[in-house]
C-alpha cells in the first residue's frame, strides 16, 4: 500500500485543511473558549459545523447514516484540528466512543448515533484508573443486579466527560483486576445515579474529569457487544484512539515546524535573517525528515486498521499502531521543543502561539499510552 493519500482523500484534506483552518483557527477557538472559561473547553457550533461537514460519521457505517470511512481519512480531520489546535470532542466521541458504538446491538445504535451525526451529542471514554495508561487492568466491577448491571469503580483523566451524554465505561464482569477476559463495555448515561464527576483542566486547557461509579444502575442494553467478551473491543477502541491521537500528533508537530521556519524567514540578527544561519537550517531539516518518518508509520498504521476493519487478516496493526505512536511521540516533542527554543524568549510568552503547541503535545503524548509505553509494546511484540 502506498504511503500517500489517495485523490479522494488528498480532496478530503483540502476541504479540512481550509475549513480548520478559518473556523477552527487558534485565536479563534482555543484561545476563545480558554479566555471565557468555558466549561466545555470547546465551541458546540464548532461541533455542528463538524456534523454539517460530515466529520461526525466519517467512521459510522452507512447503514447507519454515517459516511462509512475509515481511519485514514478520520487521522486526514485529526491532523488539521492538530495543526490548528482545534478543541473538539472529535477523537473521543467521532472515532473511539465511534468505534465503540459501531459493536452495538440496533437499539443501541439507533438510541446513541443519531445525535453524534447531527453534531447534538458528545461522549467519552472512560478506561483509565490511575495516573497513567494502564487498560491492562480494569478493577472497576459490574455486577449483576435486577434486569441489567450495578457498576462500581473509578476512571481518571475522562476527556471531556464533563460535557459528554453518555460515557463508555470499562468493566469488569468475570475474573480478577488484571486478566484479559472479562471485561464488558456499557454506554452510562451521564445523569445516571451514583455516577459523579471531579472536573479538572489539563495542561493544553482542555477539559477532563475523574469519575466516580458509586452503584451505577444500568440495564441490559447498556451493554456494548458481549458480556464478558469485551476485551477484543475494548482494544480496537484503544487502537482508534492511539492511531487517533497519533494522527493529531502529526498536526501539532506540523503546525509547530510551519510556524517555526515562518519565524526563521522573518527574524533577523546580527542583519541576516536567522534562517540563513546553516546550524538552524540543520536543525530545521532534520525535523522535517523525522516528520515525514512520523506521517509515514501513522498512515501504515491506518491502512492496516482498515484492511483489519474489512476482514483481511494483519497481524502488524498492533504492532504498526504503537510503532505510530511512539515514533510521533519523540517527532511531536522534538518539533516543539525546536520551535520554541528558536523562537527564543518570546517563545516562552503567551503572546506567540508556539507555547500552545508545546502544551497540547504534553497532553496528546500521555493520551492512550506515551511514548515509553508503546516502545515497550513494539518489544514485546517483537519478542523481547
Amino acid at each position: 500500500m502506498a504511503l500517500y493519500h489517495t485523490e479522494d482523500q488528498a480532496m478530503l484534506a483540502d476541504t479540512a485543511r481550509q475549513f480548520m483552518g478559518e473556523e477552527g483557527a487558534i485565536a479563534k477557538q482555543l484561545r476563545h473558549w480558554r479566555d471565557k472559561q468555558s466549561m466545555d473547553g470547546f465551541g458546540r457550533v464548532l461541533w455542528k459545523q463538524f456534523a454539517e461537514l460530515g466529520f461526525t460519521g466519517i467512521l459510522v457505517s452507512e447503514a447507519d447514516g454515517g459516511l462509512g470511512m475509515g481511519h485514514v481519512e478520520a487521522g486526514i480531520v485529526l491532523e488539521e484540528i492538530g495543526r490548528n489546535l482545534t478543541p473538539s470532542p472529535f477523537l473521543t466521541s467521532s472515532v473511539m466512543a465511534a468505534t465503540a458504538i459501531g459493536a452495538g446491538n440496533d437499539e443501541l445504535r439507533g438510541r446513541y448515533l443519531p445525535g453524534l451525526l447531527a453534531g447534538d451529542s458528545v461522549f467519552a471514554m472512560a478506561i483509565d484508573e490511575g495516573p497513567k495508561h494502564r487498560p491492562e487492568r480494569i478493577a472497576t466491577r459490574a455486577e449483576r443486579a435486577g434486569n441489567g448491571f450495578r457498576l462500581a469503580g473509578s476512571k481518571t483523566f475522562v476527556v471531556y466527560g464533563g460535557s459528554a451524554d453518555m460515557l463508555v465505561v470499562a468493566a469488569r464482569t468475570a475474573g480478577a483486576d488484571g486478566d484479559q477476559d472479562g471485561i464488558t463495555l456499557f454506554a452510562v448515561p451521564k445523569d445516571s445515579a451514583g455516577l459523579s464527576q471531579d472536573p479538572i483542566r489539563l495542561v493544553d486547557s482542555s477539559k477532563a474529569t475523574h469519575v466516580k461509579l458509586d452503584g451505577v444502575q444500568v440495564y441490559d442494553d447498556a451493554v456494548i457487544g458481549e458480556v464478558d467478551a469485551g476485551r477484543a473491543l475494548l482494544n480496537r477502541v484503544l487502537n482508534a484512539g492511539r492511531i487517533g491521537a497519533a494522527a493529531e500528533s502529526v498536526g501539532v508537530a506540523d503546525g509547530a515546524f510551519d510556524m517555526t521556519t515562518t519565524y526563521l524567514k522573518q527574524r533577523k540578527q546580527f542583519g541576516k535573517l536567522i534562517g540563513e544561519f546553516q546550524a538552524l537550517q540543520h536543525r530545521a531539516a532534520h525535523l522535517y525528515s523525522e516528520l515525514e518518518i512520523a506521517r509515514a508509520s501513522v498512515i501504515k498504521a491506518q491502512q492496516l486498521l482498515d484492511a483489519t476493519a474489512c476482514g483481511k487478516p494483519s497481524q502488524y496493526a498492533d504492532l504498526m499502531v504503537s510503532v505510530a505512536k511512539a515514533k510521533v511521540g519523540k517527532v511531536a516533542s522534538l518539533a516543539v521543543r525546536e520551535g520554541v527554543q528558536m523562537h527564543a524568549g518570546i517563545g516562552m510568552t503567551d503572546e506567540y502561539d508556539i507555547g500552545l503547541y508545546m502544551k497540547r503535545d504534553r497532553a496528546l503524548a500521555e493520551f492512550m499510552g506515551d511514548m515509553y509505553y508503546h516502545a515497550e509494546r513494539v518489544a514485546q511484540f517483537s519478542g523481547y
